[in-house]
C-alpha cells in the first residue's frame, strides 16, 4: 500500500502531520513519540523578531475543546535557527515552518530568510494576523490582503507554500481560490475560532487576554464542511485539521477532500495520537483493499 502524499514539491511518507502551535518545535515531544514516523513536523509560528506572547492564564478547557491565547510567542527567525534548527534538520521527515508577520513585507522577509536556510520542507503562512498598515484587518479575512501576502512570499521563495486559512469568513471559497491564484501550493483548513469563557464566581474572563482561539473536537464538523467547500474550488492539496482524535476523524477529512491531515489539540492529552492515526489509516486501507491513500481523498458521495 502507498501512504505517501504530495504537497507541492514536498513528498510526505504518510498523510499525518501535527498542527502548528500544538507541538512546540518538535524537540519537546521527541521523548514521547518517534517523530520520524510522522508525515511532517509543523512548528509553532515564527515572526521576524522575538515575541513574548500574552500574559497568563493562556489556556482554558471548555466542553469538547480548548481555548488558547498564547499570543504567538516565539524566538524570532534568528532564535529559531540557533536554538531549534540543529535538532530539526537532523530529522528524517520534513519540517514545515509556520510563519507570520504584521505587514506584507515582514511575511516576505521571513519567507526569504527561510528560503536561504536550506533543508526546510515547506512554509505555512499563518494569515490570521492583523496587518498594522491596514488598520488591523486580518490578512485571512480580506481577499486582497491574502493575495498580496501569498504573492509576496511566492516571489522570494521556491519552497512549497501552505496557506493556513482563516475560518472567520462568510464563505471560504473565494479566499481559497485567491490563495491558489497567488501561488500557494496547498491550503491548511482550518485555524482556530474566536471564543471566550467566563468564571461565574469571579465574573471575570478565564483568559488574561479575555478572548482566544477555540480548538478541539467541537470544531470537527465545521472544519470538515470548510474542507469540502474549499476542495470544490481549488486544484491544490488541502491539509485538513480541527478536532482529529483518531483515524475515523482523519478519514472524514480526507473523504471531504483533504490530501493530508494535522493532529492538533489531541497532542496535549495523548501525544501518541498522530502515530495511532497513521496505524489505523493503514488498517482501514488493508481491510478495504485500498492500495493508495489518494483513493480516499474526495471520495464522499454527496449525490444520489
Amino acid at each position: 500500500m502507498n501512504l505517501s502524499v504530495q504537497i507541492g514539491k514536498l513528498t510526505l511518507q504518510n498523510p499525518v502531520m501535527v498542527a502548528s502551535g500544538t507541538f512546540g518545535y518538535g524537540v519537546e515531544y521527541a521523548q514521547l513519540l518517534d517523530l520520524n514516523q510522522l508525515g511532517a513536523v509543523v512548528v509553532k509560528g515564527i515572526r521576524l523578531h522575538p515575541v513574548r506572547g500574552n500574559p497568563t492564564p493562556r489556556t482554558v478547557e471548555v466542553a469538547s475543546g480548548l481555548i488558547n491565547a498564547i499570543g504567538l510567542q516565539g524566538p524570532g527567525v534568528d532564535g529559531f535557527i540557533k536554538k531549534y534548527w540543529p535538532f530539526l534538520k537532523k530529522l528524517k521527515v520534513p519540517t514545515i515552518i509556520n510563519i507570520w508577520g504584521t505587514t506584507v513585507d515582514e511575511y516576505a522577509e521571513v519567507a526569504r530568510r527561510f528560503d536561504t536556510l536550506g533543508g526546510v520542507g515547506a512554509l505555512e503562512l499563518n494569515v490570521s494576523c492583523p496587518n498594522i498598515k491596514e488598520g488591523g484587518a486580518q490578512f485571512g479575512t480580506d481577499v486582497k490582503l491574502l493575495s498580496r501576502v501569498v504573492a509576496a512570499c511566492r516571489k522570494v521563495t521556491e519552497l512549497p507554500l501552505i496557506t493556513k486559512m482563516s475560518p472567520n469568513v462568510v464563505s471560504i471559497a473565494p479566499y481559497a481560490k485567491a490563495a491558489e491564484d497567488a501561488g500557494s501550493d496547498a491550503l491548511a483548513v482550518t485555524n482556530s475560532y474566536p471564543a471566550m469563557a467566563i468564571d461565574i464566581e469571579t465574573r471575570k474572563p478565564k483568559l488574561a487576554n479575555v478572548t482566544g482561539g477555540l480548538t478541539g473536537p467541537c470544531l470537527k464538523p465545521i472544519a470538515i464542511k470548510l474542507v469540502w467547500e474549499a476542495a470544490k474550488v481549488v486544484k491544490i492539496p488541502i491539509i485538513g485539521m480541527g478536532g482529529i482524535q483518531n483515524a475515523a476523524d482523519a478519514i472524514e477529512f480526507m473523504m471531504a477532500g483533504a490530501t493530508a491531515v494535522a493532529v492538533g489539540t489531541a497532542n496535549f492529552y495523548e501525544p501518541q495520537t498522530p502515530l495511532q492515526v497513521i496505524a489505523a489509516i493503514r488498517e482501514f486501507m488493508q481491510q478495504r483493499d485500498i492500495q493508495d491513500v489518494s483513493e480516499i481523498t474526495g471520495s464522499v458521495q454527496t449525490t444520489k
